[in-house]
């Protein structure tokens, strides 16, 4: 059954939608919203079970995910937009493209993951121990909070589970984003640029968080290949 998506927008011209992180809401991109709605719609979406869009009763599954955003897309008659996806975002833009490439224009990846192994051990551990935590906490002590992170958890360590020879069938141009300190692995971003084949690659100085933490810099690392792409 679908949901009704919570959404902000601002300015005209090509759609560009924007799709958050793990645990978080479309406020992330205050910056992008501001700098891109000179010359472009801008739609900021919050995620199914994030922010102020309900959870619903449908599995919460990335590609879930991706069946709201075709779903959102369709309500809107939206048929094409540039996407923009970080961490979780990006692997749900990804994976929406993936299956319905004709909706992408352009593919923006900021800090996505093909697989878990793809996030740094460091990370991947502590994510993986407060999982547990919460999974061995016993479902009636367990807070609707603590429901909530469980299953956000559940996404971090368990997903996602995209094979890099599928990247080779994406058409749209790409450009893969990451931080030079990110806790996703470097090598993982290079090798998600490269299998594309219109794919560009982008470092930046900070960490994973460059989008709100280094907003001039990536906004005109994006801009530039929403114009020359």
């Amino acid at each position: 059954m679908g949901i009704d998506l919570y959404y902000t927008e601002c300015g005209k011209g090509e759609p560009l939608v924007l799709l958050h992180g793990n645990g978080e809401n479309c406020g992330y991109f205050k910056h992008q919203m501001e700098h891109f709605s000179k010359e472009y719609h801008v739609i900021a979406i919050d995620t199914r079970g994030h922010g102020k869009s309900p959870r619903g009763t449908e599995p919460f599954t990335l590609k879930q995910f991706a069946k709201d955003l075709k779903a959102f897309l369709d309500e809107k008659k939206l048929g094409q937009v540039n996407l923009l996806g970080f961490s979780d975002g990006g692997n749900i833009a990804l994976i929406f493209a993936i299956k319905y490439p004709s909706y992408v224009k352009r593919l923006i990846l900021n800090g996505a993951n093909l697989y878990p192994s793809g996030v740094k051990l460091r990370w991947r551990i502590e994510g993986y121990r407060e999982y547990l935590r919460l999974l061995t906490s016993g479902k009636e002590e367990r807070s609707r909070g603590e429901a909530t992170k469980l299953e956000l958890m559940r996404l971090m360590i368990k997903e996602p589970h995209i094979r890099t020879s599928v990247l080779y069938e994406l058409k749209m141009p790409v450009l893969v984003i990451a931080g030079t300190k990110d806790m996703i692995r470097t090598s993982h971003t290079k090798r998600i640029a490269g299998a594309t084949l219109r794919g560009k690659l982008a470092l930046i100085e900070g960490d994973h968080f460059i989008a709100a933490k280094n907003p001039a810099v990536f906004n005109a690392a994006v801009e530039n290949f929403l114009k020359t792409s």
